[in-house]
């Protein structure tokens, strides 16, 4: 069973990944550099054009591709939990593993941008993931100005994102 859910969690995870980064990158209206492009409609186009047919963009977001990332977690959770849990059971621990599914992308987002300002800001995907963090750190910047002429904000953001967890964790054991 433990290889089992390794499998399944390691390919729902990387699917669901990048359809959450595509719900974002449109959110945003942050246009990606040609390889991450390829890679992310790649993997996400087969789920995500059909579903544009029952769900269409609205208010500028692409529907399908986050609800498609639900689906994902949901099929993900529905065979890991296939036996003794309720239909209810299942929704919810799939509803929270896909909010957690978010928060430790914006983590690993802020992660990515802080090796970059430590390694080589002017690396090539450095303007892509500064401009897909902005909107998180953009009013955390207006309260945590820079101290020392260091910029804390991507440690507070880091920290904020890991009271959510903590407190999603109370909420819904995952």
């Amino acid at each position: 069973m433990p290889i089992l859910q390794l499998i399944v969690d390691t390919i729902a995870t990387l699917l669901g990944a990048a359809l959450l980064l595509r719900f974002w990158m449109q959110a945003i209206r942050v246009r990606p550099p040609a390889s991450v492009a390829q890679f992310t409609f790649t993997m996400s186009d087969w789920l995500v054009k059909p579903l544009r047919r029952l769900v269409p963009g609205a208010g500028g977001y692409d529907w399908a591709s986050l609800i498609g990332a639900f689906l994902v977690v949901l099929l993900a959770t529905s065979i890991l939990f296939i036996v003794g849990a309720s239909a209810e059971q299942v929704f919810l621990l799939a509803l929270g593993r896909f909010l957690k599914w978010i928060i430790y992308g914006f983590i690993a987002l802020l992660i990515i941008e802080a090796i970059f300002s430590w390694v080589n800001p002017h690396a090539p995907l450095a303007p892509f993931v500064h401009a897909l963090n902005d909107p998180l750190l953009r009013p955390i910047r207006k309260v945590v100005p820079p101290i020392g002429g260091l910029d804390l904000s991507v440690l507070v953001a880091v920290v904020l994102l890991q009271i959510a967890l903590y407190l999603l964790r109370m909420v819904v054991p995952i």
